[in-house]
């Protein structure tokens, strides 16, 4: 089988030097080439500008299959902008990745097109509370992580307030799960919450925080801390 040209343009730029430290540090077994993110989210926007987004979403299948580590990069980037209509298919297919995740780099970037496509209906807030109860914690994790837009609204709107309150919810559900990963994306989401809501950020400690991880506790009040002390180092 012909390979995909895309896949040949990612191959050409390789580092086997810098394949071998990613396969060391990522450790999910699959390929790598040791093409830096930067260029990869070059390439995607060269190839993004002469596809439709039927076209798009094929391209992006494709290289998400291939299972080489920046393919699937490139196949997250290719459907991270924020507007895209119809926009039903991406959302399937970024959904059908989610049970794939195996390790955070690819999960992250994947969800950072997925958390466009939740922003665009938040109907799809219902789906993505079922991954909460998924055996694979990259799922739980998954949850949190594409939900992170919430956090950062400045002026949120009261259907915002709720969705975030709704998802503060979740981090209560998850917040005696031990797995590491879905501690530090509990403290993630507390985090960078506080930086606009401070208040309930410590409401929400107040209330739950003894069940976390004390590294999930610090990263959750980062922030805090600072503006209570701004001489301590963040």
């Amino acid at each position: 089988m012909t390979e995909l040209q895309q896949i040949a343009e990612l191959r050409a730029l390789g580092d086997e030097t810098k394949a071998a430290e990613m396969a060391a540090y990522h450790k999910a077994p699959r390929v790598y080439l040791g093409v830096a993110v930067p260029t990869i989210d070059e390439l995607a926007r060269t190839w993004r500008a002469d596809l439709d987004v039927a076209g798009r979403v094929a391209l992006a299948s494709a290289l998400w299959d291939s299972d080489i580590h920046e393919a699937r990069v490139a196949a997250s980037k290719l459907l991270v902008q924020a507007r895209i209509r119809p926009d039903d298919e991406v959302w399937r297919l970024i959904a059908s990745w989610v049970p794939q995740f195996d390790a955070w780099a690819i999960a992250d970037h994947a969800m950072k097109a997925g958390e466009r496509r939740l922003l665009a209906d938040p109907d799809r807030l219902d789906e993505v509370e079922t991954w909460l109860d998924h055996p694979v914690f990259w799922v739980r994790r998954a949850a949190l992580v594409g939900t992170l837009p919430w956090t950062r609204l400045r002026n949120p709107k009261p259907a915002d307030l709720a969705r975030r309150e709704r998802v503060l919810g979740w981090l209560e559900r998850l917040a005696d799960d031990r797995q590491p990963f879905i501690q530090k994306a509990i403290g993630w989401w507390l985090r960078d919450l506080s930086k606009h809501d401070p208040q309930r950020v410590t409401e929400w400690l107040d209330a739950h925080g003894a069940r976390l991880k004390p590294f999930a506790r610090r990263e959750a009040a980062r922030w805090i801390k600072k503006r209570e002390n701004p001489a301590q180092p963040s």
